[in-house]
């Protein structure tokens, strides 16, 4: 009587449990995968993006101004109106940008000036100069006065 109950007893053995969960890992692992080079991608596009919005904020301001802020005055000139070096005559009262962003990898923006060309960019994941891959400098310099 015993057997009889036990044969019609249904359920899964202990190794196509063992073999659901393997596939289960893996799939997980491939996903996981996919989904970290999407996000290194995500990263470099947001900053892109970010220098794109601050290099339209420092042209603006170098049409104002007849320069660029210089690198004592930073990104910072482009929020609210720089107290040293050369002090822009007609500052617009809410700025060129609401707030200077940091690089999606919460590291500030590299900005250098001598107020007629400029270097801006992000080190990467890293925050080193220089790199490959997600480590790769994105640089939104310019090359000539008042054009980028």
């Amino acid at each position: 009587m015993r057997e009889r109950l036990r044969g019609s007893e249904e359920g899964f053995t202990l190794i196509e449990l063992m073999v659901v969960i393997l596939i289960i890992g893996l799939l997980a692992t491939i996903v996981v995968q996919n989904l970290r080079g999407a996000t290194d991608k995500a990263k470099r596009i947001k900053a892109e993006a970010d220098i794109s919005a601050l290099k339209t904020a420092l042209d603006r301001y170098y049409l104002d101004n007849g320069s660029y802020p210089s690198s004592d005055q930073g990104l910072t000139a482009l929020v609210s109106a720089p107290s040293n070096g050369k002090i822009p005559a007609d500052y617009p009262p809410g700025g060129y940008i609401e707030k200077i962003p940091n690089d999606p990898w919460g590291n500030a923006y590299v900005y250098q000036s001598d107020g007629d060309n400029y270097v801006l960019k992000s080190y990467g994941a890293d925050g080193v100069e220089g790199g490959t891959g997600k480590n790769a400098d994105i640089d939104g310099s310019s090359n000539n006065s008042g054009s980028s």
